[in-house]
């Protein structure tokens, strides 16, 4: 499903727009554990966490994944949106719960994704 599509039934609030609103998403991935995610994560996928500080970005980035959900309703830093813009990595919040988030994706047919 492609990742504006995703957005939009998910409700989320768009913080950084991604640079291509048509990439198809692969999969999801949940955690909060950024070792975790770098190490386990894969290309195109929709990374949901909690965690709103720059370093996000950064995994984002180095494990080229297509777009990140802070759930729990958990502002972003400034730090992380302006490098969210710079780096052009998609940017989304919900005040739903992480496990909320993850259970709607399942549902629109987003299984997990790996590397």
């Amino acid at each position: 499903m492609e990742l504006q599509q995703l957005a939009a039934n998910l409700e989320l609030v768009e913080v950084v727009p991604p640079p291509n609103p048509k990439v198809n998403i692969e999969g999801g991935y949940v955690s909060d554990l950024l070792s975790d995610v770098m190490g386990r994560a894969a290309a195109n996928c929709i990374w949901v966490t909690v965690q709103s500080h720059p370093n996000i970005v950064a995994v984002a980035v180095l494990t080229d994944i297509a777009a990140i959900v802070i759930a729990n309703g958990v502002p972003p830093d400034p730090d992380t949106i302006k490098k969210a813009k710079q780096q052009g990595v998609a940017l989304y919040t919900t005040k739903a719960p992480a496990y909320t988030v993850v259970g709607q994706l399942y549902h629109l047919g987003v299984g997990g994704c790996t590397s």
